[in-house]
């Protein structure tokens, strides 16, 4: 996956993970996911996003929890 497509600019969404240096979180994108949104209907939304930028929002949230090590089990 090509996570290049995921821009960090302190000027845009406070710095925010965001689709190509669009005003889209990673967050947004991977909120509708997780309600379940289906792919054609964010796209349908947000005409200026790409299916790429729907992976690459995906990548880029595993890469980032294989980050850092987490118990997820704690509570």
């Amino acid at each position: 996956m090509d996570i290049d497509r995921i821009t960090l600019d302190p000027a845009v969404m406070g710095g925010k993970p965001c689709i190509r240096g669009l005003r889209v979180t990673v967050g947004t994108v991977l909120g509708l996911m997780a309600e379940g949104v289906s792919r054609e209907r964010i796209l349908s939304a947000h005409h200026y996003l790409e299916p790429e930028d729907l992976d690459a929002a995906l990548a880029y949230a595993a890469w980032r929890l294989e980050e850092r090590e987490e118990d997820l089990t704690a509570a």
